[in-house]
């Protein structure tokens, strides 16, 4: 995507979220100002599209075809679903991923060196996470002998594997919760808080994302110890996160030539801890995790 010449080019844009979600907003501020920054002006030397597909399974095919038929240069698709509606789409058109998970596992691409095909992109994740997360969760709450952890049914269980691989050297139970939609978090979360010395782990997905709000609003109602994926829950009010800036991705995408691009994982972590949560929650963080935080929200 980098400038050269003067033919307008197009770049299509199909977002996992709804229009007006702040996360999405940031993550496309990114794109287009590192797009800027290469020399490339929407309106005066590139055209951008947009669509967004607000988490509907039906909108994602359809705003896929509707992309492609502006005949697009290059396409930016955020996060599993977007990818999925695209590569059912197309085979040529060359297309640019961010936030997908498993892009191996779920078929996405050949593997991270060679990805082979139309498709490239960043991945959020390295699976030896799911021990981190746990580690983690017990060293805040050792009480925690039960673990709810929500995933996306549908994007394959890497995520839960990583974490079942490491429950049993730390003495917990793991329990799966889906993340459909609003009524499935919500039953599976009260579900799983009717016994007690609970605590969850939100694994990177779709749904997540558009739920957190309810995600750690009932995390906070159950009083349940929780350990998610990125910052934006724990500054919406969980109690701790631990993985990749969201909006990295978007920055370092607007740099690159798919052709040239083999999938790349994040460069940076960070560990955001929410105080206020924790006192809420009845929970002392150790020193040694406060000394190691990115980011305190007091």
């Amino acid at each position: 995507m980098r400038a050269e010449g003067e033919r307008i080019r197009r770049i299509g844009v199909l977002m996992n979220l709804a229009a007006d979600d702040a996360e999405g907003q940031a993550r496309l501020a990114a794109f287009v100002q590192d797009l800027q920054q290469l020399g490339w002006t929407d309106g005066r030397n590139v055209r951008i599209d947009y669509r967004w597909a607000a988490g509907d399974a039906r909108l994602f095919h359809r705003y896929a075809e509707e992309l492609l038929a502006l005949a697009p240069d290059v396409i930016l698709a955020s996060a599993t679903p977007s990818v999925q509606a695209l590569q059912q789409a197309t085979r040529t058109v060359p297309i640019v991923f961010a936030q997908v998970g498993d892009p191996v596992g779920m078929g996405v691409v050949a593997s991270l060196a060679r990805p082979g095909g139309n498709i490239t992109g960043f991945t959020p994740m390295e699976f030896g996470f799911g021990a981190k997360w746990l580690e983690l969760l017990k060293e805040i709450a050792p009480r925690v002998t039960r673990v709810g952890v929500l995933r996306d049914l549908t994007i394959g269980p890497a995520q839960l594997s990583a974490i079942q691989a490491v429950a049993p050297s730390f003495g917990v139970e793991l329990s799966a919760v889906g993340v459909r939609d609003a009524g499935e978090i919500e039953r599976g979360i009260t579900a799983f808080a009717r016994s007690p010395n609970g605590g969850m782990i939100v694994t990177a997905s779709t749904p997540a994302l558009i739920h957190r709000e309810l995600i750690t609003r009932l995390a906070a109602w159950h009083r349940l110890p929780a350990v998610y994926a990125f910052r934006y829950f724990t500054t919406g009010g969980g109690l701790i996160s631990y993985g990749p800036d969201s909006i990295d991705p978007y920055r370092r995408a607007a740099g690159e030539k798919p052709a040239d691009l083999r999938v790349q994982a994040p460069t940076k972590y960070e560990l955001v801890i929410n105080l206020k949560t924790a006192k809420a929650l009845g929970l002392e963080i150790p020193d040694k995790l406060l000394a190691l935080a990115d980011e305190v929200i007091e």
